[in-house]
């Protein structure tokens, strides 16, 4: 007879299996699914969500765990057991049929969210998400909160993040990015994005993308690299990882960064604990770490200087019409360019952060009830010229820009900005436990920067909170203060400023 812990195991294990599934369908659904096939795949989807929410509510896992909890002494168990505790908890609390609704109103609402954007037409999609913002409100009433609504939806991305957490770094923040961007703005030297507006052949850009994402340590006898609409990482485990990307014959950045980005998520999931595969200690911390992965890949390592002192001859080899003749410091400039934008996903490394305060504040205050969903458009375009000082032209431009929302997915867009956040607070902790580290990059050599992250972060599942991950492996809490000295210290110089 197997032990309490080997049945518990045993549950949260095929719990993991059905997550694995709806990601193989939602995988499937972005890249080779024929457009016939929306209805079925909703009910397919549908029917793996019910299922999986009727083994998170199992009274017979209800009481594996109470009958573990505090008697398992492995830190991996106390781990599977806690977060199993957080997740029947959470999910005890909401009825079957509500969450299969929520799944069948969302993918209805991608579809007329992908349309309303198209047309860039807001209430075409109105309809739907006023559904899911009232579904999701009463969600959260169900699962309860201590300070707001909305801290409830965030812990499912952000486990123990509170919104006014995220309210507090998101001030201190705030003001010097905004003050920051006013400065490159009047800036005495400009670089000149020009370069990468030039013809890049598909091909070539599908090769030099394979190239880099081998190079920075994505394991392809482990994944795959395909095209969808909306770039993104998923796959079934740490053997089965799957990246996305997209191409623009005019513009090279978008798969580029694109790449590398994806790339950084996979290398993650590559770096979890395979023992451990659906289960929570084989699991990302959170979104926010997960995120930080690709950003440190992205941005720390990918638009850095030492990257490309490395990179740039394979990268001129490949387009040798478009870049043969344009200068390291040409392309190094034009990379790290600023400009406030209206799209969140174009949006550069300092005002990014900007767009996702604008959604934070405007999904809070959707949640709480103090923002209907008619007066999306208005309170997003008054924020963007506060924030940003651009206005949307229109609404596809606008709030219809993003996809979460469509997918119930509130609470999640935190998780990017604290992503940058904590890319910033690890990169300085490797840049200390690796002196050389940047010659390392100069010449190509990316494995001791993998290595730091496999031991520090990645081999961990989720072992630890964020908060506490954070602590342990930079010696501090989180704090803005990392991000914005690599800004100040990365854009001064291209931008002729001086920071003193």
């Amino acid at each position: 007879m197997p032990s309490a812990y080997e049945a518990f195991h045993k549950a949260i294990r095929e719990i993991g299996q059905l997550g694995s599934i709806e990601g193989l369908l939602d995988w499937d659904s972005e890249t080779i699914m024929p457009d016939g096939g929306l209805s079925a795949r909703a009910e397919q989807i549908s029917l793996i969500a019910t299922l999986a929410h009727e083994r998170r509510t199992s009274p017979t896992l209800g009481e594996l765990i109470e009958q573990l909890d505090s008697r398992v002494d492995d830190p991996i168990e106390q781990s599977n057991v806690s977060e199993a505790r957080r997740m029947y908890e959470r999910a005890s609390r909401v009825p079957a049929e509500l969450v299969t609704r929520l799944s069948r109103v969302s993918v209805l609402a991608k579809e007329a969210w992908g349309k309303a954007r198209a047309g860039s037409d807001f209430p075409a999609f109105a309809p739907h998400l006023s559904e899911l913002v009232n579904i999701k409100r009463h969600i959260a009433d169900l699962i309860g909160y201590k300070g707001e609504r909305y801290d409830a939806l965030l812990d499912e991305y952000e486990p123990g993040m509170t919104s006014a957490q995220v309210e507090e770094v998101f001030t201190a923040l705030r003001g010097p990015l905004c003050e920051f961007v006013r400065r490159l703005a009047h800036a005495p030297r400009k670089p000149d994005s020009s370069v990468l507006h030039r013809n890049f052949p598909r091909a070539a850009q599908e090769s030099f993308a394979r190239h880099l994402a081998e190079a920075i340590g994505f394991d392809f006898s482990r994944g795959r690299l395909d095209v969808s609409k909306h770039p993104f990482c998923g796959g079934t485990g740490p053997a089965d990882v799957r990246l996305t990307t997209r191409y623009y014959e005019d513009f090279i950045a978008p798969s580029v960064f694109g790449v590398l980005h994806e790339a950084g998520h996979g290398i993650y999931e590559q770096g979890l604990p395979e023992a451990h595969m659906f289960t929570p200690a084989g699991q990302a911390v959170s979104l926010g770490i997960h995120e930080s992965q690709s950003r440190l890949w992205e941005n720390f390592v990918g638009r850095s200087r030492e990257f490309w002192e490395g990179m740039y001859g394979a990268c001129q080899r490949a387009f040798p019409d478009a870049l043969g003749s344009v200068s390291l410091d040409a392309f190094h400039g034009a990379i790290n360019t600023v400009s406030p934008s209206l799209i969140r996903v174009e949006a550069d490394e300092v005002t990014y952060n900007l767009h996702i305060i604008l959604r934070f504040e405007i999904e809070r205050a959707l949640i709480g009830g103090t923002l209907e969903v008619r007066d999306i458009p208005a309170a997003w375009n008054g924020k963007m010229r506060e924030l940003l000082g651009v206005s949307p032209p229109n609404d596809a431009q606008g709030c219809l820009q993003d996809i979460h929302w469509s997918a119930g997915m509130f609470g999640y867009f935190p998780t990017y900005a604290l992503g940058n956040l904590y890319a910033a607070q690890f990169f300085e902790a490797a840049l200390r436990a690796i002196p050389n580290l940047r010659d390392e990059l100069r010449r190509g050599q990316f494995a001791p920067l993998l290595a730091w992250l496999r031991e520090n972060i990645h081999q961990h599942g989720m072992r630890y909170r964020a908060g506490e991950l954070v602590h342990r492996v930079t010696g501090a809490p989180l704090t803005v203060e990392p991000f914005l000295r690599y800004i100040r210290t990365k854009f001064a110089p291209i931008y002729g400023l001086n920071i003193t």
